[in-house]
């Protein structure tokens, strides 16, 4: 029997956004679109990209080394990696052998990747846990990563959302935060968003993915409030974290969620304001980077939270799945060392204009 009194979570984290970046009212301007469609339509001011060398491969390895980096265990006493990822760079070889071995990770090490489009990350990082509670007395860490670079084809609605990144977690001792073993998942099999072999981009429905990213939140949600008051449940978190295609797509989803329990309008903007908005600060500025999305925000909201503060943290892969997870800051969120990573990329960050942009695009051979 799991022995559920054992506190595991997140002991240590690492982000790594990308070199290149491009405006979206750069985009805007090429495309010939008023640049408020963008900023205030879409919620968005940068989208994140690599060089046509650089692959989910540098930027899963990058955020590993850092989390690894704070981390006061040893390399060898990783135990499981894991990483989520709608970037596949092989369809039989897994991501994570790419990033072990850059990493210099072998062994007795368990190493796997985990598909299921923007939820892939969060199922890794169940996986971990369930692991890790599965097996009490073991000494072993998980090491999980959701890495993405999200690109769509020139003129898509979706293409102002792109962007790129990765979230690597050492799945341990709560020291950032604990995640409840119980969690709330719902999936349905739908066509809302997917990539057929041998397509370098994604195929969307982009009213379908909407539709369903907010059934799917509704779901979660419903099977956390139960037969208890929303008001009550909710007002107990510090925040809420959702997958981030687009902040505008996450507003309409905790309205969508929320009215369903009955909340007017003025309920709705003022905890939307407090609790969900600033979440995202940093997805502003990445983009949609797929599975490393929620957890681009969930590690944006730990820092700075006292011991005890309860968050939730929604999950959307499109096909579709959906879960829903609490976490409790731990003794180190305080210091939210993990913000600096997010500094000194913003600091080395270089902006291409609109004409490097295209002549990026025909760089890229095939978009991994």
């Amino acid at each position: 029997m799991q022995n559920h009194s054992i506190r595991v979570g997140i002991a240590s984290m690492g982000l790594h956004l990308p070199p290149l970046a491009l405006k979206v009212t750069d985009l805007a301007r090429l495309r010939g679109v008023e640049p408020d469609k963008y900023t205030l339509g879409l919620g968005l001011q940068d989208m994140a990209l690599c060089p046509p060398d650089y692959t989910v491969v540098e930027l899963a390895t990058e955020a590993a080394k850092r989390a690894l980096s704070r981390w006061q265990g040893k390399l060898s006493d990783i135990g499981l990696i894991a990483v989520g990822t709608e970037s596949a760079i092989d369809m039989s070889r897994p991501l994570s052998a790419w990033v072990a071995d850059k990493l210099g990770l072998k062994g007795a090490v368990r190493s796997y990747e985990v598909k299921h489009a923007c939820y892939g990350g969060t199922l890794a990082v169940r996986q971990a846990l369930e692991w890790k509670l599965a097996n009490p007395q073991q000494a072993k860490a998980a090491l999980v990563i959701a890495t993405d670079i999200a690109l769509y084809t020139e003129n898509d609605p979706g293409e102002p959302t792109q962007g790129a990144g990765a979230v690597a977690m050492i799945i341990d001792e709560p020291l950032i935060a604990a995640i409840e073993p119980k969690s709330y998942a719902w999936s349905e099999p739908a066509f809302d968003f997917w990539r057929p072999l041998g397509e370098a981009y994604p195929r969307v429905d982009g009213a379908f993915s909407q539709a369903c990213y907010q059934r799917a939140a509704t779901e979660c949600f419903k099977a956390l409030i139960a037969e208890d008051e929303s008001e009550k449940i909710l007002a107990e978190l510090s925040a809420l974290c959702f997958h981030v295609p687009f902040p505008k797509m996450v507003k309409k989803a905790f309205s969508q969620v929320v009215q369903h329990f009955g909340w007017n309008e003025q309920k709705i903007a003022e905890f939307y304001k407090t609790r969900v908005e600033p979440t995202m600060s940093w997805n502003r500025y990445s983009g949609n980077a797929y599975t490393a999305s929620l957890w681009i925000a969930v590690a944006n909201t730990l820092r700075g939270l006292t011991v005890g503060e309860k968050i939730a943290a929604f999950s959307y892969g499109s096909g579709f799945g959906s879960e829903l997870l609490l976490l409790k800051a731990g003794p180190m969120a305080h210091l939210g060392e993990w913000a600096k990573d997010i500094e000194q990329d913003m600091a080395q960050r270089i902006y291409i204009d609109e004409h490097e942009y295209l002549q990026l695009r025909k760089d890229i051979v095939s978009p991994h």
